[in-house]
Formats: C-alpha cells, structure tokens, sequence
C-alpha cells in the first residue's frame, strides 16, 4: 500500500517538476572552483552507497544521502522532497528492489531523460531471505549485499561505471578511485578471514534483524538472529525463548545488539542469560553526530571486527 502511494506521489511530483522546469539543468551549474567543471550530482539510498560514491567522484561529485541520519533504512520512506532531489540529480544509486522497493515507482516516474539510475545489486551474489513477512514474502532475497566484499566490489564498480558515462573525459580518474576502494575492502577482507579464522567462538547471537548472513556465509560463521530481514519483523515469544536456551546450552558469554533500533530486545536477552552486550554495525546508516565526524563505511566494519574478536574469543 505505501509502495502504490508513493508511485502516485511520484508521478505527482514529476509533473509538478515537468511544468516548473525545476531540473539541475535548469538551474546555474555547481561549477568546481579550479577547473569550472560541473560536479556530478548523485542521490544514494544507503550510508555504503554514499560512502562509495564520495570515495569514487571524490572532489568532481556532489553526493547526497536520502536516508536522514539516524533513520533506520528499512522503515524510510521518502518525502516528495527525496523525488525532487532523485530528480534533479545526475546519478541515483539504490540497493536493488528487495532493499528499497519504493525506488522502482519513483524510476519509473521521473521526467529526468539524463538521469543514470544505478542497481547496485547487479551483478552481485545474492543468497536467499531466511524469515519471510508481509514486506518480505517468500522467494525474497536477502538485500544486504554489502557484506561480502565480493559483492562491495561489484558495488563500487557499478557506481564508477556511471561517473564515466557521465565524465568520460575523466574516465581514468574515477576508475583509479574504485580500485583504491576496491583495494581497501580487500585488505579488510584479509583482516577478517586471518582474525575470524582463530575464534574459538564460531557462532554469532545477534538480537536484531536478519543483517548478517552474507558476513556469516563468507567467514564460515553460524548465525542466530532474533529477527526476520526487516527490523520491523518482530520476534514471537517463542523465538526469543529458543534463543535464550541456545545461549544457555551453548554457553553463550556475549549478543551483539544492531545500530538504530531500540535495543530492548538483546537487554531482554541478555537479561535471562547474563550474556554481555557488543554493537554489531550493518552500516545502513549512521547517527547524525557519526556522519558530521566523517565516520567510513571502513571505520564501522573494522569496529564490528573488533567487538566479533571479543565476542568470539579470537587470539
């Protein structure tokens, strides 16, 4: 139902913008002050997408974030404001259809001839959804693809490919970027398989939604969540008691608890089973004082290896 408002909504918006003649184009060009080149302007979904695409278009981009800071990313819906903005932009980037299912009415509905809409999902290695509910049915897959490196490249190329197609004079420039990108992940890649590899621990309770199969899969970890894929998929009474007497049986010492959300389901949990907390970052989007420090997708994964080498009992 919010989906088919937000097609209207977008269509409404589009034509309001078709008669005022409201596009970029339009308007005086955001010129770069030494060399008096337009900036690219890109709209992103999600704090990863944006964290590439600033790395990538680095000082010839203007990258804008829809998600307000601290808004969890599986309850944002855009404002008429948000299609305005994805609009007048140069690039939009989304997640794929199973993250932001909103975005293909908006696509669908913009007068933008020149905007170069980008699936970041394409390409990339998709596992299945585990839990299903009304805003995932069954057959979903799970959309938080940026936890696997793999699939993090092929992100970060996507996005590189439609800086060039707007700037091929630049080509080289945006393509050196996401192999230093590129380069990044594949060192952290490193530092998670050598440090994961020594837990004695090999089994991640995590009191929130279902945010880290792809990490699991990759670093041949087991993975209990609380929660389906959604956050707002709540647990039964039943999920929650299954979960305390695994982390009684197993002897569990630490859950780890997500960004964003209210954290009463793991003080729950850690309540009945005197397990300690750590935060587990999924990089959705950050706190707003996180984001005026200038806080890196890079930053947020190496504190979640950091808390994993604590809650796993790695040497």
């Amino acid at each position: 139902m919010k989906t088919k408002l937000l097609v209207r909504v977008g269509i409404a918006v589009s034509c309001t913008i078709a008669i005022f003649g409201t596009f970029s184009s339009c308007r005086p060009a955001n010129k770069l002050a030494d060399t008096g080149q337009k900036k690219i302007k890109v709209v992103t979904t999600l704090f990863p997408l944006y964290d590439m695409a600033k790395n990538i278009g680095a000082d010839k981009g203007e990258v804008f974030l829809l998600l307000p800071p601290g808004v969890e990313a599986h309850s944002f819906e855009p404002k008429p404001s948000d299609i305005v903005k994805i609009n007048e932009a140069d690039i939009f980037v989304y997640t794929g259809k199973f993250m932001e299912p909103w975005a293909e009415g908006i696509i669908k509905s913009t007068v933008n001839k020149n905007l170069i809409v980008v699936d970041a999902s394409r390409g990339t290695k998709m596992i299945p959804g585990v839990f299903h509910d009304a805003d995932e049915p069954a057959g979903s897959l799970d959309p938080h693809i940026w936890l696997d490196f793999d699939n993090a490249e092929t992100m970060v190329r996507n996005i590189a490919q439609a800086f060039q197609s707007k700037d091929s004079v630049n080509e080289s420039f945006y393509e050196q970027k996401a192999d230093d990108y590129a380069n990044k992940l594949s060192e952290l890649d490193s530092a998670y398989k050598t440090t994961l590899a020594a837990c004695k621990g090999k089994e991640i309770v995590y009191a929130g939604h279902y945010a880290f199969g792809y990490l699991a899969n990759r670093y041949g970890l087991k993975y209990l969540a609380a929660q389906g894929v959604s956050p707002d998929a709540e647990p039964t009474a039943k999920d929650l008691v299954n979960l305390v007497m695994l982390i009684k049986k197993d002897n569990a010492e630490y859950v780890f608890y997500e960004e964003l959300t209210s954290p009463k389901i793991a003080e729950t949990i850690a309540g009945e089973t005197k397990a300690k907390l750590l935060l587990l970052n999924a990089a959705h989007n950050l706190a707003k004082d996180e984001i005026e420090k200038g806080v890196s997708f890079f930053d947020i994964l190496k504190r979640d290896l950091d808390n994993l080498k604590v809650g796993l009992k790695c040497r």
